[in-house]
């Protein structure tokens, strides 16, 4: 019988296979966490819950729980995971960036990407349990970001391990197959005792941003996809060092 687990999300969630942590394991992790600085882990300093769409096939949408490390002002890594409780699976990593830096990027790198304005303006990017005015200002700046996805753990599908290839994700928008499904939502907003329509509502004032780059959000601009595939290729050979 597979193992679960009870977390936030209110049902039994399926948990990578394998024996529970032993009384030893623990008390060896704890000395471990005791003595070593974990200092790139202690940098995040945000948790954001929002919706994702693989670009592959854009019926597939997740809710997703990123953990924000601020590397600069124009500069963002997010480690994402599928919930916010203890046992959350790690499935995949996002970068974001300024407006200013996703226009140094090449063509073929923006294509990629996706933007961030839509998910904040109708409220499906939300700090949860931290007040809207707390956060305003911050919901401005990211408004006008750009985001790269990888999802390398699709638990959506039933994945008990991360197998296979990394997906690219997209972020929802406000047309035909980017629209997040209704009941997606709704389990959201009863989870976290709020109402994204009324959120949404509190943005209004949140500026447009007076720019999007066309070649963000490519699949809306031009109907296509984005998809990994392996396969086998021949090694490369490195000339020994002179």
């Amino acid at each position: 019988m597979a193992a679960t687990t009870r977390g936030s999300h209110g049902h039994g969630e399926q948990i990578p296979p394998g024996k529970a942590m032993s009384t030893e394991q623990h008390i060896l992790d704890k000395g471990a966490e005791m003595l070593q600085s974990l200092t790139p882990v202690k940098q995040m300093n945000q948790h954001v819950c929002t919706f994702a769409l693989y670009n592959h096939d854009m019926n597939r949408q997740i809710e997703t729980h990123h953990y924000v490390t601020r590397v600069n002002q124009d500069f963002l890594q997010c480690a994402v995971y599928d919930s916010d409780h203890s046992h959350a699976r790690l499935i995949g990593v996002e970068y974001i960036v300024s407006d200013r830096i996703f226009e140094t990027l090449p063509k073929e790198e923006q294509k990629l990407w996706h933007s961030h304005a839509y998910e904040i303006k109708s409220g499906l990017w939300v700090n949860p349990r931290v007040p809207e005015m707390v956060v305003k200002k911050d919901l401005e700046n990211f408004a006008k970001t750009y985001g790269k996805f990888w999802c390398t753990w699709q638990t959506d599908r039933g994945d008990k391990l991360p197998v296979g290839a990394p997906s690219l994700m997209m972020s929802p928008q406000a047309v035909n197959l980017g629209m997040v499904k209704p009941e997606l939502i709704q389990k959201r907003d009863d989870r976290y005792n709020m109402s994204t329509d009324a959120i949404k509502r509190t943005r209004l004032e949140i500026p447009e941003p007076e720019w999007l780059n066309p070649e963000a959000d490519y699949w809306k601009q031009h109907g296509k996809c984005f998809e990994i595939h392996v396969e086998d290729v021949e090694m490369k050979k490195i000339a020994p060092f002179p």
